[in-house]
């Protein structure tokens, strides 16, 4: 056998293997996550405040912005137009079934640097804070991160400040101040 051939099969062999242990890993965490959905679009939003074309980068555990969940209906990346309306968030996201965040599960919005998949210039990611829908009904809301690339400039800023005039979540629990800190006075 030609020394090209050798190359060509070791090719093929890396190529097959790689692209298997992808599908493996990701029916894996679809697995993981089939508890966790987006909110379905109500019937009357209602009042449009802000709409901005973006890129929908991830989903992913509140802080961990290397983690990427499969949520229903956010689990791919994609185009998107991100609807502000009084009662939350639209996401239309293309390929996806559109994702509702109601006011009342969202913390908070702000920006980021870098998720999964997007690294960008500093602050140039929206991250949306808001309570999943989890079907598995956890003793603590679980908590996630969803990140989006505004298309045109000045968007980011106004889609941050649209979103923290509707958010209604909790603040997340904190460690009880009595109890004693693990940071040491040396």
């Amino acid at each position: 056998m030609d020394s090209r051939w050798i190359g060509v099969v070791v090719a093929v062999v890396i190529v097959g293997a790689a692209a298997w242990l992808m599908l493996r890993s990701w029916r894996r965490r679809t697995v993981r996550d089939e508890t966790l959905a987006s909110y379905p679009p109500p019937a009357a939003p209602g009042t449009l405040t802000l709409e901005v074309e973006a890129l929908y980068v991830a989903t992913t555990p509140e802080a961990e912005p290397l983690e990427r969940l499969a949520v229903e209906g956010l689990a791919f990346r994609g185009s998107a137009r991100v609807e502000v309306h009084t009662s939350g968030v639209l996401l239309r996201i293309a390929g996806e079934a559109p994702s509702f965040i109601p006011a009342e599960a969202i913390a908070a919005a702000g920006t980021a640097t870098y998720a999964i998949d997007r690294g960008v210039e500093p602050e140039g990611l929206v991250a949306l804070t808001w309570i999943v829908d989890d079907r598995s009904e956890p003793e603590v809301p679980t908590r996630v991160d969803s990140y989006l690339r505004c298309r045109y400039p000045g968007d980011s800023a106004r889609l941050v400040a649209a979103v923290n005039e509707i958010a209604a979540a909790p603040e997340a629990p904190q460690p009880d101040a009595d109890a004693e800190s693990e940071a040491s006075d040396d």
